[in-house]
């Protein structure tokens, strides 16, 4: 049975690959099978990760993410060949997932806006809670990122608040939301969700279940259409406040 660490065991499964990749004896990938190669990539991210997250993308080297991983640098380049190449692939994850799984629940037809917005903020909640340090790291580096990624991302984000505000003006047209600013509305929820990255401690009092299931019903309950009989009372009052509601809305959509 094979024992020891799992940076040693790391180190010496990169130090396999990297011995192999100069012996000329055929490509690496034919005698290092994808599993291993997979899991010496994934211990790499981590670290890469959290040493681009505690001190930015400039003052990061090659070498430091090498000594987290336990390896030499040049058995660091049979995984990655520069710091860029692995920028990229760490933030096309934290932008690229959350966009996917939000185009494809907001094409879902048989949700309805309330439902889609739940789970709006489930994907994004989740992804932060078991990643923050991904997105703390998009964050923080975000001004040292290379031109064409400095473009995805914006990109990237441009899009996912569209598709939360899309879903919020759907909301709006049926009656389920109240007449309110999309873009804004958009804004709000997606700053919250995303602040999780910050607060949020897995094996804390919290669970990643329970932080879900309360901000979904804070981003609902500010927006829920309240019921005519709690809406500043009942009777001609609060069907007259729904009404200055709906002009000022259909006045800002007039304007547009």
């Amino acid at each position: 049975m094979s024992g020891g660490t799992p940076r040693a065991n790391a180190r010496k499964k990169a130090g396999e690959a990297s011995s192999q990749r100069g012996s000329g004896g055929g490509e690496p990938s034919a005698r290092v099978s994808t599993a291993r190669r997979e899991l010496v990539e994934n211990e790499l991210y981590e670290h890469a990760t959290r040493l681009f997250a505690e001190r930015g993308f400039a003052g990061t080297s090659l070498q430091d993410i090498a000594d987290a991983l336990g390896i030499t640098r040049p058995a660091l380049y049979y995984y990655v060949k520069s710091k860029d190449e692995l920028l990229a692939k760490l933030v096309t994850e934290v932008t690229n997932g959350p966009l996917d799984e939000l185009s494809e629940l907001a094409a879902r037809s048989e949700l309805d806006p309330v439902a889609k917005l739940r789970g709006v903020v489930e994907v994004i909640v989740a992804r932060r809670a078991t990643q923050p340090a991904r997105f703390r790291l998009l964050i923080r580096s975000e001004a040292e990122l290379p031109e064409e990624l400095t473009a995805a991302y914006a990109d990237s984000r441009r899009a996912v608040l569209k598709t939360i505000a899309g879903v919020i003006e759907a909301g709006v047209r049926t009656g389920q939301f109240r007449p309110v600013d999309s873009r804004i509305a958009a804004l709000g929820v997606l700053g919250m969700c995303n602040w999780v990255a910050w607060w949020f401690h897995p094996g804390g009092r919290d669970t990643t279940e329970t932080v879900i299931e309360q901000l979904s019903d804070m981003a609902v309950g500010a927006l829920r259409r309240a019921d005519h009989h709690v809406l500043d009372g009942a009777g001609p009052t609060a069907a007259l406040k729904m009404l200055r509601e709906d002009l000022d809305y259909l006045e800002r959509i007039l304007d547009l």
